[in-house]
């Protein structure tokens, strides 16, 4: 009830009308039946401006730091998260991925619409990062087809740490549904896995237009924090002097 309220009533239109999404490729997201559409993660917005624009419920697989979080934001943000039906998953830990296949293949197994983003975590910088392979598993042990989705304009809207969102114009693409029947029974083929995950960035990546990079986002960022980290100790210790 809360989903469609959001939807229908109050975030929905407000998003309609501050971002004017355009849409290109609708018809390929199926009125019925199973599927996974898996895109690219630009900004907190994208989380609400697919589910505003599709016909159907969604349901995304939503990091569970969105419901654990501290203070009056952090049980406002899970009320909101748990209310709009996304399921948390715990990222960390090696039981994390089985996990999160787990809670996927409940969605799908209704015949519902799954969203995932296969980055694994938003793109700090625009570009777009490898996929992790648990897209193709749900893919093959569900025997469901994959829509890939292209989010354009919500990195310069709202990038990760903007808080209040910029107006700027939003494109929101749908590719052609990826049929990966062919790979059926080979869920545990690690080749396989990589290279149906490659192939939905590469739809992803043909919608998008993006930059690619061939790095986990996760390692991009831990290694740019990394630098940054030792290029303020190497100014702490070794201070410029002032120029005369």
């Amino acid at each position: 009830m809360f989903y469609y309220l959001l939807k229908y009533v109050v975030l929905g239109p407000l998003l309609r009308l501050l971002f004017r999404p355009r849409i290109e490729g609708l018809e390929h997201v199926p009125d019925s039946g199973a599927a996974i559409v898996a895109g690219n993660h630009l900004s907190f917005a994208d989380h609400f401006l697919m589910p505003a624009i599709l016909k159907r419920r969604i349901t995304f697989l939503a990091k569970a730091e969105y419901f654990t979080g501290p203070g009056i934001k952090g049980r406002l943000t899970a009320t909101f998260f748990r209310s709009a039906g996304q399921i948390p998953v715990d990222r960390s830990g090696k039981d994390a991925g089985q996990a999160a296949i787990r809670e996927a293949l409940g969605v799908l197994g209704e015949d519902e619409l799954l969203g995932i983003y296969p980055e694994g975590t938003r793109s700090h910088d625009g570009r777009l990062y490898k996929g992790k392979v648990g897209v193709a598993v749900m893919a093959l042990k569900a025997q469901v087809p994959v829509i890939p989705c292209a989010m354009i304009g919500t990195f310069e809207a709202q990038p990760p740490g903007k808080v209040i969102p910029t107006l700027h114009p939003v494109k929101i693409r749908f590719g052609e549904p990826l049929d990966f029947s062919r790979y059926l029974g080979m869920e545990n083929e690690k080749a396989v896995l990589r290279a149906i995950t490659d192939e939905i960035m590469y739809a992803i990546l043909m919608l998008s237009e993006q930059e690619y990079v061939d790095q986990y986002a996760a390692v991009a960022k831990a290694e740019e924090a990394a630098a940054k980290a030792a290029k303020a100790e190497k100014e702490r210790k070794f201070p410029r002097l002032p120029l005369r």
